[in-house]
């Protein structure tokens, strides 16, 4: 059989299905946060994403919804159908069959060696017509956390910059309130609800106090867990809670203390697929001299400070032509009188 090619509808729902993964993004892991939908004879008759906590999987919340409607029908899953048996639930794949779709485009393979392909197999062995390859870059960014942990056994890291035109963050006595504005302030919550963790340095802790939580309305419940970057210990036996105790989106039974790192390298142990970088300087220089940012979120305001705290410290550039191609523009926008742009490594970058 030849290569099948994906029309513009498959990509116009395969879009819908990616916006669908993101109501989850940040809460899933180990597991992926995958959106699914289900068409028949041009419309939608059931849409899933991964539910917290990693299951039920995005494919099977859209086939409950869907019922009989499902039979020769199309399903868009933005990653490969699961092609294993876990206690916690079936083989997508095979439920996909079970249903009786006729065709499922997907946006991305799925790098667990205990599917990788073989869903893709399974699914063509029945008789169904399967799509690969569509909208691939963004089931990517989509799942960066899930695929980096696989990729480089770490969590994808997001830094946060929030400076004037000049690059600093806050007047030379350390006063930062506010340099953006109300809605670049609330964008950064929207940021943090797509995050499993929020982690910021000792002396941003200790100065300032952070809630590092989410204050939208109806997003309240998605703050991560908190993390404190020092190299020296943490001031009480309590902060240092056991990986196994942190929650997903709340502190564990109410407590309030942050999980404590010694090291950039120490985000590897945390149960978490998505690491939102906050602060301050020295965390932002640490970070980037680890190589361990992948995604860039600068603010900034429409003014000049001068003198004052610049947003990152030496991170050990010793030669000009190295700081460039590490970084390419994903997205511009501007968010009341503020600019926001993001940035992601470039493919060629270190990893």
């Amino acid at each position: 059989m030849g290569a099948v090619t994906a029309t513009s509808d498959d990509r116009r729902w395969m879009a819908a299905a990616l916006a669908l993964a993101e109501r989850t993004r940040g809460r899933t892991a180990p597991n992926p946060n995958v959106g699914c939908v289900l068409v028949a004879a041009g419309r939608v008759v059931g849409r899933g994403w991964t539910q917290p906590g990693g299951r039920p999987h995005a494919e099977a919340m859209a086939l409950a919804a869907a019922g009989p409607a499902a039979r020769g029908g199309c399903a868009y899953v933005t990653l490969e159908p699961c092609a294993h048996v876990s206690p916690r639930g079936p083989a997508c794949a095979d439920l996909l069959i079970a249903a009786g779709v006729a065709r499922v485009v997907i946006a991305l393979r799925d790098p667990d060696p205990r599917t990788d392909g073989s869903g893709i197999a399974r699914l063509r062995a029945a008789g169904i017509t399967v799509v690969t390859d569509v909208a691939g870059d963004a089931a990517r960014r989509s799942m960066a956390g899930f695929l980096t942990r696989r990729e480089r056994s770490r969590p994808s890291v997001t830094l946060k910059l929030a400076t004037s035109l000049d690059g600093q963050i806050a007047l030379p006595d350390g006063s930062s309130r506010w340099i953006t504005g109300a809605a670049a302030r609330a964008h950064v919550h929207l940021e943090r609800s797509r995050h499993d963790a929020i982690l910021v340095g000792r002396g941003t802790w200790e100065a300032d106090a952070p809630r590092l939580d989410v204050r939208l309305p109806g997003l309240s419940d998605r703050s991560p867990m908190r993390v404190v970057l020092s190299t020296r210990p943490p001031p009480s036996a309590s902060a240092a809670l056991p990986s196994s105790l942190i929650g997903r989106g709340n502190d564990p039974q109410g407590a309030r203390d942050p999980l404590w790192i010694d090291s950039p390298a120490g985000i590897a142990t945390l149960p978490a697929d998505h690491v939102f970088v906050e602060g301050g300087a020295a965390t932002a220089a640490a970070f980037l001299r680890a190589d361990l940012v992948d995604r860039l979120l600068l603010y900034r305001a429409p003014i000049l400070i001068g003198a004052g705290k610049a947003a990152i410290g030496d991170f050990g550039l010793g030669d000009l032509a190295a700081a460039h191609g590490r970084w390419r523009l994903l997205d511009a926008r501007d968010l009341g009188t503020d600019r926001l742009e993001v940035y992601e490594r470039t493919p060629c970058s270190p990893a």
